[in-house]
C-alpha cells in the first residue's frame, strides 16, 4: 500500500487528503493518508470562536462565492443546508475625521459608470476629470505581470487611487498596490481595458458578475467557518489525523521514500510528502541550502483581529451599513472595521453589536501594537470605535488574535519564484509537494483548489 503523509492541517492539507480518500474510494485503491498537524486543532487560519450569542472568525471569515469550486465541496460534505450569506450594505471610507461613503457600484472601489465616478465624496473635482482619461487612453504597455498600482495610476490617475481604490485593494491583498501584480489581483481588469478600452466600461458590460445573486458575494455557515473544516475531519474516515505534534525532519530514504519524523520521536515513512503549510516552516523542515534563496524571497505580512461585542442594537450604527476601510486618519489607528452584527445575522443572535477591527503590519503603528496585550489591544480598539461610532459602551466580550509573519503577500516576481522553487523540488525532493497559500492563492477556493489539483497529482504519480 502506498502511504502519503501531509504535513500541515489547514484547509489546503485537509482538501488534499479529502480528494486523495476519494478517488481511492471510487477505484477501490489503497492508499495510506496520514496528517501531521502541530496545533491541536485543525484549520490552520479558519478558527471559530464562540462566546454566548456571538459567533467571531478570528482568522478567515467567510468564502467568496464567485469562485464556485467551494460549492460543490460543501454540498459532498452535507453541509449546503447550514450555508448562510452576507447581508449586503454601504461600505465607507473613514476620511477627514467621518465616514464617506464609496459609491455602491463601484468594485473595489474601481467605478463602473461615469455616475460613480462624478458623484463619489472620496475624490476632489481635479482627480474625477484625471480619472476620465480611462476612458480615451489605450493600453500600450501593461500586461498581467505588471503592478496593479502602476497600471491603475496609469488610467484613473494617483488621486483616485490612492483615496478611493488603494484603500479597498490593500485591504483585501494586504499589501502596497505597487508590489502587487495584476495577475495576483485582478486580471481580469487588463483584459476589459484591451477589450472594451476602458476598464470603467469592462466592469459595466461584466457588472452581473459582481453583484450575482442578488448581492451574496459571500457565504458561511451557522456556526462559522469552522463547521467547514469539522466536515472534512468527519469525513476523512480512512485518514489518519495527528493533532498537537509538529514534523521535525524529512529524510530521503534508499528505497525512494521519505522518512517523517516528529517532534514526539515516532518516524512515518512515506512515498509521497505534501507539504502545506507557511513557506518559513516548509524552510525548517526541508532544511536544504539550495532552496533557501526562493524561500527567503517570499514574503508574509501580519495582521491582529480584534472583535469587541457591546450591549447594544447594531441598529444604531449608519443605515444600511458594513463597515469602513480607514484612510489617512490620525484619531482612528485601525486598518479597518467590519460591523460584524450587520453583515452576518448568525453571529450575534439577539442582534447585539458585534464589531471586528483590523490592524495590519502596513500600519505604521504596528510595530507598537503588536507588543501590546490582549487587555491593551482592546483599549486600543474601543478609543478607535468611540472616535468612528461615537460608541462609549463597556464590551460584553471580546477577541484578540495575532496572525504575525503568517498572511503570504503576493508581490511583483512571486510567481517566477514559485516557478524556480517547483524545479528545484523536482530536482531534490522527487515526490515531494509543496501546497497552500504561499504559493497558489489564499482564498478558501483557491486552497480547496490546490488541494484537489495536489490529489490529482499525487494520483497520476501512484499510478505509474
Amino acid at each position: 500500500m502506498k502511504k502519503v503523509v501531509v504535513i500541515g492541517g489547514g484547509i489546503t492539507g485537509l482538501s488534499t487528503a479529502y480528494y486523495l480518500q476519494k478517488a481511492a474510494n471510487e477505484k477501490g485503491s489503497q492508499i495510506g493518508i496520514t496528517i501531521v498537524e502541530a496545533s491541536d486543532q485543525l484549520g490552520g487560519k479558519i478558527r471559530t470562536a464562540h462566546d454566548g450569542e456571538f459567533t467571531m472568525e478570528t482568522g478567515a471569515d467567510s468564502i467568496v462565492t464567485r469562485k464556485t469550486n467551494a460549492a460543490d465541496l460543501i454540498e459532498e460534505l452535507g453541509l449546503k443546508d447550514q450555508v448562510v450569506y452576507n447581508a449586503t450594505g454601504i461600505s465607507y471610507i473613514y476620511s477627514d475625521g467621518k465616514l464617506k461613503q464609496i459609491p455602491k457600484e463601484a468594485v473595489f472601489g474601481i467605478p463602473t459608470s461615469i455616475e460613480s465616478l462624478a458623484t463619489t465624496e472620496l475624490v476632489s473635482a481635479e482627480g474625477k476629470v484625471e480619472a476620465l482619461k480611462d476612458l480615451y487612453t489605450p493600453n500600450e504597455r501593461f500586461t498581467k505581470d505588471d503592478s496593479v498600482g502602476d497600471f491603475l495610476e496609469a488610467f484613473f490617475g494617483k488621486e483616485f487611487v490612492e483615496k478611493q481604490i488603494a484603500p479597498v485593494l490593500s485591504g483585501v491583498y494586504s499589501g502596497k498596490l505597487s508590489d502587487l501584480t495584476i495577475a495576483s489581483t485582478l486580471p481580469y481588469l487588463i483584459d476589459y481595458k484591451n477589450e472594451y478600452g476602458s476598464i470603467i466600461k469592462g466592469l459595466s458590460e461584466n457588472i452581473a458578475k459582481f453583484q450575482s445573486d442578488g448581492g451574496k458575494k459571500f457565504l458561511s455557515f451557522r456556526e462559522g467557518v469552522s463547521q467547514l473544516i469539522g466536515g472534512l475531519e468527519n469525513h476523512l474516515s480512512r485518514t489518519e489525523i495527528i493533532k498537537g505534534v509538529a514534523a521535525e525532519t524529512l529524510k530521503p530514504t534508499e528505497n525512494g521514500g521519505y522518512e517523517v519524523t516528529l517532534m514526539d520521536g515516532r518516524i512515518l515513512e512515506a512515498d509521497v510528502v505534501v507539504i502545506s503549510t507557511l513557506s518559513d516552516s516548509a524552510k525548517k523542515l526541508l532544511r536544504s541550502p539550495r532552496l533557501n534563496k526562493e524561500f527567503d524571497q517570499f514574503k508574509n505580512s501580519s495582521l491582529i483581529s480584534v472583535y469587541i461585542a457591546f450591549d447594544v442594537p447594531d441598529k444604531e450604527l449608519p443605515a444600511d451599513g458594513t463597515g469602513f476601510i480607514t484612510a489617512d486618519s490620525e484619531d482612528v489607528k485601525c486598518n479597518a472595521c467590519t460591523w460584524t452584527s450587520r453583515k452576518w445575522e448568525h453571529t450575534s443572535t439577539e442582534g447585539q453589536l458585534l464589531v471586528r477591527l483590523f490592524y495590519k503590519s502596513s500600519n505604521p503603528y504596528y510595530g507598537e501594537l503588536v507588543k501590546l496585550s490582549e487587555e491593551e489591544l482592546l483599549k486600543v480598539g474601543m478609543e478607535d470605535i468611540q472616535a468612528s461610532l461615537g460608541i462609549t459602551s463597556r464590551p460584553l466580550t471580546y477577541d484578540v488574535t495575532k496572525w504575525h509573519e503568517g498572511m503570504p503577500n503576493y508581490h511583483i516576481t512571486h510567481h517566477q519564484i514559485v516557478k524556480s522553487l517547483e524545479a528545484k523540488m523536482d530536482e531534490m525532493f522527487p515526490n515531494v509537494f509543496l501546497a497552500g497559500c504561499s504559493y497558489y492563492g489564499v482564498g478558501i477556493p483557491d486552497c480547496i483548489a490546490n488541494g484537489e489539483e495536489t490529489a490529482a497529482k499525487i494520483l497520476n504519480l501512484l499510478a505509474e
